[in-house]
C-alpha cells in the first residue's frame, strides 16, 4: 500500500492539466489489449484498422506496444505527466525527446524485467542510440493517425471533468475531491491518501509540492511519485460514454416541434456546458450550423455564453433547463 501525506500547503499548490500525449499512449495501450476499453469499445474498434496499419508501417509502434503490461511498471518516460500548465502535444513530445539516453535505457530494462523477451526487431530498437527519438516519433504518428481527429470530443470530456474536480477540491477539500476519483484512492482525515494496487509501498510526503490531477477519458488510474516527474494522479474522467455521442433520443417531440429538431438536440446536449467546436464534434454537425443555432438559442435566452480564454462555453439558462428537464 502506497501512502501519500498531504499538508495544508498542498491544496494551494495542486494543479490540473490535460495530457494529449497521455491519452495517445492510452489509446495505444487499449488497442494493444493491455487496458480495458470500457464504454469506448465501439470507438476503439473503429480505430483498429488504422492501428494495425500503423503497426505494419512503423516498427517503432509495434516495439513500443510490446512493452505494455498491466499491474506492473511501464516506462515512465513514454507516458510522463504534463507540466501542469496548458500544453499541446508538441510540448509533451519535446519533453519525451529530451529524456537522457541512460535514463531511457534504465526504464526500458525495468519495464522488460519479468516479461517475455522482445522480438529481435524490438530489441534492436531498444538498444539503438536513437531509441528515444524513434519511440517519440511512434507516439507522434499515433497521435496524428488515431487521436487528433477525435480530440475535440475527447477534450470536451476532459475539460468538463477537470473543472468539476478543481471545484470540489477548492470548495470542499481533499476528502470530497478524492472520494469518487478512483476506487484505488482512499482519503484519511489525518491528511493521508492511500493508493491500493501500486507497485511500490511506503510513504511519500508532498511537503507543499501539491498534486497534479490529470483526467483520462480512457478510465486510467495512474499515480506518479518517482522523480523526475511531478507528483501526479491520473484518474478516470466521468461522462465519457455520454459525451462521445449524441444525447439519447427523447420521446418528448414537443421541444422539437417548438424549436426545431437540431436546436432541440443542441439544447439537450448542453446539459454539460460546451463550446461550439465541442458540440459540433459530439453531434457530428457542421461548425457553422451549430454556431447559427446557438445564436438563435441565445437570443431566446435559453442558453448563455461564458468566455474561457479564447473560447466561449455555452450552458443552459434556468428557462432552458425547464424546457429540457422539466421544473425541479
Amino acid at each position: 500500500m502506497l501512502r501519500i501525506e498531504v499538508g495544508p500547503a498542498d491544496v494551494a499548490r495542486s494543479r490540473f492539466a490535460i495530457s494529449p500525449l497521455g491519452e495517445t499512449v492510452l489509446v495505444l495501450r487499449t488497442l494493444a489489449g493491455s487496458h480495458q476499453a470500457g464504454p469506448l469499445r465501439p470507438w476503439i474498434e473503429r480505430l483498429r484498422p488504422a492501428y494495425e496499419r500503423l503497426r505494419r508501417e512503423m516498427p517503432a509502434v509495434a516495439a513500443m506496444t510490446s512493452l505494455y503490461r498491466r499491474g506492473a511498471y511501464n516506462a515512465d518516460f513514454l507516458h510522463p505527466p504534463p507540466a501542469g500548465i496548458p500544453t499541446g502535444i508538441g510540448d509533451e513530445l519535446a519533453a519525451v525527446r529530451a529524456t537522457p539516453l541512460d535514463r531511457a535505457r534504465g526504464e526500458l530494462a525495468r519495464n522488460l524485467t519479468g516479461m517475455r523477451p522482445p522480438s529481435a526487431a524490438a530489441r534492436a530498437l531498444f538498444e539503438a542510440p536513437d531509441v528515444v527519438a524513434r519511440l517519440a516519433d511512434a507516439i507522434e504518428a499515433a497521435w496524428t493517425a488515431l487521436l487528433a481527429p477525435e480530440w475535440p470530443a475527447l477534450h470536451a470530456v476532459l475539460q468538463h471533468d477537470l473543472v468539476r474536480t478543481a471545484g470540489r477540491l477548492t470548495t470542499y477539500g481533499w476528502g470530497a475531491a478524492l472520494s469518487d476519483l478512483s476506487p484505488r484512492l482512499r482519503w484519511h482525515d489525518e491528511g493521508t491518501i492511500e493508493v491500493a494496487g501500486h507497485q511500490d509501498n511506503g510513504t511519500v510526503v508532498l511537503g507543499g509540492a501539491g498534486l497534479l490531477f490529470v483526467p483520462s477519458a480512457f478510465g486510467a488510474s495512474i499515480v506518479y511519485v518517482e522523480p523526475p516527474w511531478p507528483y501526479a494522479i491520473v484518474y478516470p474522467a466521468r461522462g465519457v460514454a455520454e459525451l462521445l455521442g449524441a444525447p439519447a433520443p427523447s420521446d418528448d417531440a414537443a421541444l422539437a416541434d417548438l424549436l426545431g429538431g437540431t436546436r432541440a438536440l443542441i439544447l439537450r446536449a448542453l446539459h454539460i456546458p460546451a463550446t461550439t467546436t465541442q458540440l459540433a464534434a459530439r453531434l457530428n454537425l457542421p461548425l457553422g450550423t451549430v454556431g447559427d443555432h446557438l445564436a438563435v438559442l441565445r437570443r431566446a435566452r435559453l442558453i448563455t455564453g461564458l468566455r474561457v480564454g479564447r473560447s466561449v462555453r455555452y450552458q443552459r439558462t434556468a428557462l432552458g433547463e425547464v424546457l429540457t428537464e422539466g421544473p425541479p
